[in-house]
């Protein structure tokens, strides 16, 4: 009889209960929620974690051009790098950073480093 791999159970984010139990998610749920912790989360807020974070939200006022994309970029495989580590092969997180008149949109590629498979994920933030 082949054995099974089984995708380890991972608590949701937002964390939430139903039913007298945590809400649980995949890998690849967990890895985008971890993603949108980064993006989302500006750097300071967490009390022992002063580093984490890109803090996107704080772009609203930059102009959105060339400079803003390559900065973000950096801190984003940065950040990443780091918060992804044992989850997702840090060689193969690609960031692509682009935009129009009022929207920012941040294109995340990267490989799961237990199972080897390649994950895309598109965020937008609307409103600069």
């Amino acid at each position: 009889m082949a054995r099974r791999l089984v995708d380890p159970p991972y608590l949701a984010f937002p964390f939430a209960v139903a039913a007298g139990q945590p809400e649980l998610a995949s890998r690849s749920e967990h890895v985008r929620d971890q993603i949108e912790q980064v993006l989302f989360t500006l750097p300071g807020e967490r009390v022992f974690r002063p580093e984490f974070g890109a803090g996107i939200q704080a772009l609203v006022f930059e102009p959105n051009d060339t400079p803003l994309w390559q900065i973000t970029k950096r801190r984003l495989l940065a950040s990443l790098a780091e918060a992804l580590q044992g989850e997702v092969d840090p060689k193969s997180i690609e960031v692509t950073v682009s935009g129009d008149d009022a929207e920012l949109t941040i294109a995340i590629a990267y490989t799961l480093a237990a199972v080897g498979h390649r994950e895309s994920q598109l965020f937008s933030l609307g409103g600069l």
